[in-house]
Order: C-alpha cells, then structure tokens, then sequence
C-alpha cells in the first residue's frame, strides 16, 4: 500500500512541467473571512503566500472585523498542496490546513481544514474561493495577484 502512495506521488511530481518546478511564486491578495463561531465572525484583510515549490504553498492571512458587534481580528497560517498549480485557462483545485487565532470578544485559537478553488493558479492573477472548519464553518472570497521569479536568482 505504501509503495502504491509513493509511486503516485512520484507521478504527480514528474507531471509538473520543469518550467514551474524551476520558479518561485509570490502571491499577494485582499480576502473577506465568514466563520460561524459563536460568535459569528466576519473580516477583511489581506492575504501573502509563497510557493516554495509548484504544488506547496505557504500563506498568511490577517483581517480585521466585527463579532458580536464587536470589533474582532482573526491571522491564519496555512499551507496549501496545489492539485494543478500550473492551469492557466482553467480553475485549480487546493487543499490545505493550519492554525488560526482570534482576538475580539472571544480570544480562541483553531486548526483550520480547507479545500478551495481558484481562477488559472499558473495565471497572473485571480479570484479564490475557499470552505472548510476552523472556528465553525470557515469561508473565504478574495483576489491574489502572482508574480514569479527563478530560483536561484537567475
């Protein structure tokens, strides 16, 4: 069964075409957050990640809002694994997982499961979606702009 993972795994790496696996992706972006926690939480900020390799990201995300009618903020850590980071044309598909904490009217930290979809990963820019549980249900909606440069300053 092990075995039958890692050649999987082996599979997808080598489908990754060299020109991406040869880049490092910088992505900046605006994102509002609804999380059903009691209370409820709503917030916008911005979001950063880095993808240290074609499918892994590393992001980051701040925001400020309201809970309880309270003013709230809530930073994410996570990282994402890209099922097709290199679609230009189409949509991509992600997973992801990591740490989140509130401040607000209820200090409380959580570990946050996701899944998301965003326009063209391989594309300059564009929307993403995103839904999963970490202080209740977890949505987002934003816009990540991408730049790219070689690795090892070439």
């Amino acid at each position: 069964m092990t075995s039958s993972w890692v050649s999987l795994a082996l599979a997808v790496a080598m489908a990754v075409p060299a020109r991406l696996q040869a880049q490092r992706v910088l992505e900046l972006g605006a994102q509002a957050l609804v999380a059903t926690s009691d209370p409820a939480l709503v917030t916008a900020g911005i979001y950063a990640a880095l993808r240290p390799s074609a499918r892994a990201r590393l992001a980051a995300t701040i925001g400020a809002g309201v809970s309880d009618s309270r003013a709230a903020a809530r930073g994410e850590l996570l990282a994402h694994f890209l099922l097709s980071p290199g679609a230009t044309r189409r949509p991509g598909a992600y997973v992801g997982g990591g740490l989140a904490g509130v401040v607000g009217p209820v200090d409380h930290g959580y570990i946050v499961i996701l899944a998301g979809l965003e326009s063209a990963p391989g594309g300059r820019s564009g929307w993403a979606v995103e839904a999963g549980v970490g202080g209740g249900v977890r949505l987002t909606a934003g816009w990540r702009w991408r730049w790219r440069s070689q690795r090892g300053g070439k």
